[in-house]
């Protein structure tokens, strides 16, 4: 009966380890691997997007703020030189 007890207890802390893993992958998806994509995303499309693909880059940053914040005193894309015709 106690090795069974103390198997028990060996998977209840793998368990959570497992589910710590999960946790922390998620949040590093969420603070950092998104907001990065979505980085990149609008980097390459801000200047050529329809309206509705401009709505969906405002939710992109809605949902995604919390990461964009972490990440964006590393990143810092400025506008793009205007061309004047003359």
């Amino acid at each position: 009966m106690e090795f069974l007890n103390f198997l028990y207890m060996n998977l209840d802390l793998d368990a959570n380890l497992i589910i710590l893993i999960i946790y922390a992958s998620l949040a590093g998806a969420y603070l950092l691997v998104m907001p990065a994509i979505v980085y990149a995303y609008l980097n390459t499309r801000w200047y050529v997007a329809s309206s509705i693909e401009r709505v969906f880059m405002y939710f992109l940053m809605f949902l995604f703020f919390p990461g964009m914040l972490v990440l964006s005193p590393f990143l810092n894309f400025r506008p793009r030189r205007r061309q004047i015709e003359g």
